[in-house]
């Protein structure tokens, strides 16, 4: 994993500062690929962002010390790393550059890399500290375990297995929150199913948050449990296919934020903001995907 130097500049460019809109639009009359390149470089640095911001928050979560100032201060450090991690060679900069070039008419570059799809800034530069190292590493990891079992119910519901990935990251912050039973050991519940009058198998009973009439409550309840992250997938799988609940949630698993939504409009969990959390997960798991491929 490459390195990016310690380095970080005062006064980054962003596409969210009024002066770099106009130097854009000035810049694309005299060289419009140019003036692609900066556009599309400003779009990854906001998406970089937008992924450590979904990183942090599934892998580190919050507690007591955190304040206004600490919030501000990683705010401030994931913008800073944003615009460093933008551009490199291979990356999503590349990507979009290609299309917005088409788009425009712009004559192709022929020195822009042809496998750029493939080659993303997660894995070409990171920011070189224990705390990114280990998340990174505990997500890409997450995402590299469960690739066959979510292809595996992909098949048999044709929710992309990127998305079901994202939501078991997201019900088990990257495996690090997952349900344990009393003695310790793993329930495998990878989805947080619930375990209802009709379930037979085995359960964990744990304390969760749950929201009623939108304030967070901590309560006591069951969960289903398993013999393996296998078999989590395939009940997953059983529940959305023979639930009509959920027939919608298939019906719009053609974009994550469908998914998400139909997901949130089921029922399927209490959180008013849970769609949005889950289609920040999502992102920053098909980007974790790419880089692995």
């Amino acid at each position: 994993m490459a390195v990016i130097p310690n380095r970080i500049p005062l006064q980054p460019a962003l596409s969210a500062d009024g002066r770099s809109v106009a130097q854009l639009k000035n810049q694309a009359g005299a060289d419009p690929r140019s003036a692609v390149r900066e556009a599309a470089k400003q779009f990854e640095g906001l998406f970089m962002q937008e992924l450590m911001k979904s990183m942090r928050q599934s892998t580190m979560p919050s507690g007591f010390l955190d304040n206004e100032g600490s919030k501000l201060g990683s705010e401030l450090l994931d913008t800073q790393l944003s615009n460093q991690i933008s551009g490199l060679p291979g990356g999503l900069a590349d990507v979009i550059a290609r299309q917005l070039e088409r788009q425009m008419g712009v004559p192709a570059n022929p020195q822009l890399p042809a496998s750029a799809a493939a080659t993303t800034a997660l894995r070409a530069g990171t920011p070189d500290t224990p705390q990114v190292r280990k998340a990174m590493g505990a997500a890409q990891g997450f995402v590299a375990q469960h690739q066959d079992a979510a292809r595996a119910v992909e098949a048999q519901t044709g929710i992309p297995a990127g998305f079901l990935i994202a939501q078991a990251a997201h019900e088990t912050g990257w495996g690090k929150r997952d349900i344990r039973h009393a003695d310790g050991t793993p329930s495998h519940n990878l989805f947080g199913i619930k375990a209802g009058p009709g379930w037979k198998g085995a359960v964990a009973e744990v304390t969760t948050t749950e929201y009623i009439n939108g304030q967070a409550h901590k309560v006591k309840a069951k969960f289903r449990a398993y013999e393996s992250a296998e078999a989590s997938f395939a009940d997953y799988a059983s529940l959305m296919k023979n639930n009509p609940r959920y027939e919608r949630v298939i019906a719009n698993a053609d974009s994550a934020r469908g998914f998400a939504q139909g997901l949130q409009r089921a029922g399927y969990a209490t959180d008013p903001a849970y769609a949005d959390k889950l289609t920040r997960v999502i992102n920053t798991t098909l980007r974790l995907q790419r880089s692995l491929a």
